[in-house]
């Protein structure tokens, strides 16, 4: 559809020209302007002075209000059923005015031939409310309906239509302009979206309406209070987005496909299935489609899913250039892990290799606590191919022999060292050399023996070094959170001048993000401090006093953000359910690679988290601090510091089933730790699960494991539960059933392993840890056991909580696909004879060694035989670690020796020698 032409009326008039109300206006004291050099005196004595004269003719004779108006502005009237006695024009005397009710009456026609002035009665009326006279306008003009706007058509092809419509404006005091100026041109009538006027209206946000908001305005022509451009009644009249398109959507889900067609509707536009020959547009879900199932049509736009909503975003279709959707390139075929053969006869080499395995695993997931190297210049960072190249001093020249033959030498070296690697499963790359131009080039062979990896090798880190780096790092994650908050959501919402108007109003964006701004501030600071601590390391240097310094500002911006917490997400709701553009705009930015696939709900959520967050990291530095050490007194008052802050925030927000369900767990696994009892702190998911290796406990052991929102709680099953315990108040609850191996924050694990299933390995995952105690990696294997536990599912939730714990967007780049061989990883035989037999004596084995054990015994053995030889009066405090170290060497004989203990023996050892007869009759 191309954009409307010049229409004309007849020979050498055009329709669509540029016109004004006033063009023609001429007030009685400027006519002067026709006799330029004469002045207002002189000219009086020129020309007569000419009457205005106001004829009403047929009803506008009748109006009463019409006859009152031209009073209030001293015209003569005089009223009239017949005009042709006063159509010739040609009066002298008199300016006259012709006032008609009907433009469409055959008196209209005859005055318009003559060239008269026409009014009609509103345009009068008007003029007397503002004390205004009245105006000389070349065109007949019924009402000032739209007076000062200014309009350009588009897309029209019928002739008699843009006809009516021009003389309409006309008629109501508007202005025709032929091309669009934006300057200018107030309002876009539009018959389609297609058409060059349609885009550069849509960038320069420009109205674009249909012809009925002209019709519509048409009927209001009588009342001298309406006027067209009235926002609230235009909007009604704006051309949807999706106007003569017909889409058709490929690759997403039925869900998605049913909400886009609706919305399509919704906005003036068709849908059709995917290759109708009438569809204009295939929007293309990007990330699920590699490449179309037909070859498009020149004619047919194929755009991504972003295009649709940024179009009803805008209220208005946007561009297809900017959105066209192309065959994405075949992805670059990843490295394949090495497979580490279980058949390999030396066993320390299959360990070797599972340590290099679990390095490069999660080599990709750690985080770089300093900024990149400067690349060093040509003078001092030379390789060991291009050093004796580089050299261009006389004394290097003189040597080029020699030179040679030392990089012949090198090569050969280089060549034997690049064999050997390419045994080793893990390429590793070269580490430049830096020089000074003063080295000697005899420094070639010392240079060839430096390590392979690509960085130096650091020195073994404290565990204190570890979490602080930790520390900086989670803070690194959150700052680039709230950035995106920021830069994708509130600013764009809070720009003026956005196309189409505002999306939400001021009140709803404080409500939504509130004190947002003032939090990333405070941690932008945070986090510079933290870089610099980590940078410059050493033993000394504070951590709590960094927390400390900007407590107060975290009192003032962390409460009003976090108890109005659950009216933002309210709102972010109630918007996207009422206002369609805000729904668009929220499926163009959470789309985006920086969300990592979360709502803004979701992301507005860390706050809420972070603070607990720090505290327990801040707890763990603690820890790890000697007590000379003048930061553990700083530490401590740094985690007071966020309690009260915490303290400030609304206690009524806690979730009370939440609380139950954690103490649900302390009742269930016996051992388990007191700190898991948190505010903050909620039981997201529960599965069972079967070890398959040696840690964290035997392989074979039936293994429940507790996705919190922060923290991974490890419980092996009981072999037997042994009492009950019973409170003071008399009730008894049933017996833990569960053991306690290890509470592992959800920092600690660096990979998540998606192990794949084959006939010696089926529903199997696996965790790649690492404990800041520790100098490598641990795998922490296990089988999915329940058959309602859906192995996928299971392992996005785990990620997308890691991912939330140490502020990553990106929760699906966690997981990895991995082969049961390259970890060293089997289901095969689980439940076999000879599996539980072996399993049986493992147990038994460590169980003999704990009885027998002066050294190393048992504390619960010790406060069974000190409670058995205690009276039920004794009110003595049970014994606690510090007691128990001090006790140990005087207090272990006696225990063993005590009744208790040796009647304890006894059994343990009859049963020993049971299990003894029946595990050599199995063999």
């Amino acid at each position: 559809m191309a954009d409307s032409s010049i229409v004309t009326l007849g020979p050498g008039r055009s329709l669509l020209v540029d016109s004004s109300v006033y063009d023609s206006r001429m007030a009685e004291t400027s006519k002067e302007q026709f006799f330029m050099g004469l002045h207002a005196d002189e000219s009086e004595d020129v020309l007569p002075k000419v009457e205005t004269r106001v004829v009403l003719v047929g009803e506008a004779g009748n109006n009463a209000g019409l006859e009152k108006a031209l009073q209030d502005i001293n015209t003569p009237y005089i009223k009239t059923d017949n005009v042709r006695d006063f159509g010739d024009g040609e009066n002298c005397e008199f300016e006259t005015v012709f006032v008609l009710k009907d433009f469409q009456a055959p008196e209209y026609s005859f005055l318009y031939k003559n060239d008269n002035r026409i009014l009609g009665p509103p345009a009068v009326m008007h003029c007397a409310s503002k004390g205004e006279p009245l105006p000389f306008s070349s065109r007949p003009l019924y009402s000032m309906t739209m007076l000062n706007l200014s309009l350009c058509f588009t897309g029209f092809r019928k002739k008699d239509e843009v006809v009516t419509l021009v003389n309409l404006v006309h008629h109501m005091g508007g202005i025709i302009r032929k091309d669009f100026d934006s300057t200018k041109v107030t309002h876009l009538i539009a018959r389609s979206t297609h058409g060059e006027k349609y885009r550069l209206a849509v960038c320069m946000g420009t109205p674009i309406l249909t012809p009925e908001w002209i019709h519509k305005a048409w009927e209001h022509r009588d009342d001298i209070n309406f006027h067209a451009g009235n926002e609230e009644f235009r909007t009604v009249f704006k051309v949807p987005p999706f106007q003569d398109c017909v889409l058709s959507f490929l690759g997403f889900s039925e869900e998605e496909r049913s909400n886009m067609e609706e919305r399509t509707q919704k906005h003036g536009g068709r849908f059709q299935a995917v290759g109708d020959e009438r569809c204009t547009h295939l929007v293309v879900e990007e990330n699920s489609i590699k490449e179309l199932p037909f070859t498009p049509s020149k004619r047919l736009y194929v755009v991504k899913q972003e295009w649709f909503w940024g179009s009803i975003q805008m209220d208005a279709r946007a561009g297809e250039t900017m959105y066209s959707y192309e065959k994405p390139e075949s992805p670059a075929m990843k490295k394949a892990v090495s497979l580490l053969s279980l058949k390999t006869p030396n066993s320390g080499r299959k360990r070797r290799r599972l340590r290099e395995t679990l390095a490069q695993l999660t080599k990709e997931t750690e985080i770089s606590p300093f900024p990149p190297r400067k690349r060093p210049s040509a003078e001092h960072s030379l390789s060991m191919g291009s050093l004796l190249d580089i050299s261009n001093t006389p004394d290097t020249c003189k040597s080029s022999g020699e030179h040679k033959r030392r990089r012949s030498s090198c090569r050969r070296r280089s060549a034997r060292q690049s064999r050997s690697e390419k045994e080793r499963p893990l390429q590793h790359i070269s580490t430049p050399v830096y020089r000074k131009e003063t080295d000697q080039t005899d420094d070639i062979h010392e240079n060839a023996k430096l390590p392979k990896s690509s960085t130096p090798a650091l020195p073994k880190q404290s565990a204190r070094w570890q979490v602080s780096k930790e520390l900086y790092q989670t803070e690194s994650n959150y700052v680039d959170i709230l950035a995106t908050v920021l830069q994708l959501f509130k600013y764009p919402l809070d720009k003026e001048g956005q196309v189409g108007g505002p999306i939400l109003a001021q009140e709803e964006l404080k409500t939504i993000f509130g004190s947002i701004p003032d939090i990333y501030e405070v941690h932008m600071r945070i986090k510079a401090d933290l870089e610099e601590l980590v940078m410059n390391w050493s033993e000394e240097r504070s951590v709590g006093d960094i927390i400390l310094k900007y407590s107060g500002e975290l009192v003032k911006a962390y409460p009003p953000f976090v108890n109005f917490f659950e009216m933002s997400k309210e709102t972010i709701v109630r918007c996207e359910r009422q206002k369609p553009r805000f729904h668009a705009f929220l499926k163009i930015n959470q789309a985006k690679p920086e969300c990592g696939r979360q709502t803004l709900a979701e992301l507005l959520i860390r706050p809420v988290q972070r603070l607990p967050s720090v505290a327990l990291l801040l707890n763990d530095i603690k820890k790890h601090t000697s007590d000379d050490n003048p930061d553990k007194v700083t530490l401590e008052k740094a985690i007071e510091s966020l309690k009260e802050v915490m303290t400030h925030i609304n206690e009524d927000k806690r979730k009370t089933e939440g609380q139950k369900q954690i103490f649900d767990v302390v009742y269930e696994v016996d051992g388990c730790p007191a700190n898991l009892l948190s505010s903050h702190r909620s039981l997201v998911h529960r599965v069972e699960t079967i070890a398959l290796g040696d840690k964290p406990c035997d392989r074979g052991e039936h293994v429940t494991l507790f996705l919190f929102n922060d923290c991974l709680e490890i419980a092996r099953k009981r072999h037997k539960v042994i009492t009950t315990f019973r409170s003071p108040l008399g009730q008894t609850r049933p017996p833990a059933h569960l053991k306690h191996i290890a509470l592992m924050p959800l920092s600690q694990i660096r990979r998540v392993l998606d192990i794949q299933d084959t006939e010696e390995c089926q529903n199997a995952f696996a965790l790649v840890v690492r404990p800041p105690t520790e100098q490598e990696n641990l795998l922490f294997s296990f089988q999915l056991t329940a058959e309602d536990t859906l192995k996928s599912a299971w392992l996005k939730t785990l990620c997308r909580q890691v991912a939330n714990t140490i502020c990553r967007a990106d929760a699906e780049d966690l997981i990895q696909s991995t082969d049961p061989d390259s970890v060293q990883v089997s289901t095969k035989d689980m439940d076999s004879t000879l599996s539980r037999a072996s399993r049986a004596i493992k147990k038994t084995s460590k169980k003999v060694t704990r009885a027998f054990s002066f050294t190393k015994t048992p504390k619960r053995v010790l406060q069974r035989a000190f409670l058995a030889n205690g009276t039920p009066d004794d009110k003595s405090p049970g014994l606690d670690g510090d007691h128990m170290g001090r006790t140990s060497s005087s207090s272990t004989l006696a225990a063993v020796h005590s009744p208790s203990m040796i009647n304890l023996s006894s059994a343990f050892e009859r049963k020993y020698h049971t299990f003894s007869r029946s595990t050599t009759h199995l063999f």
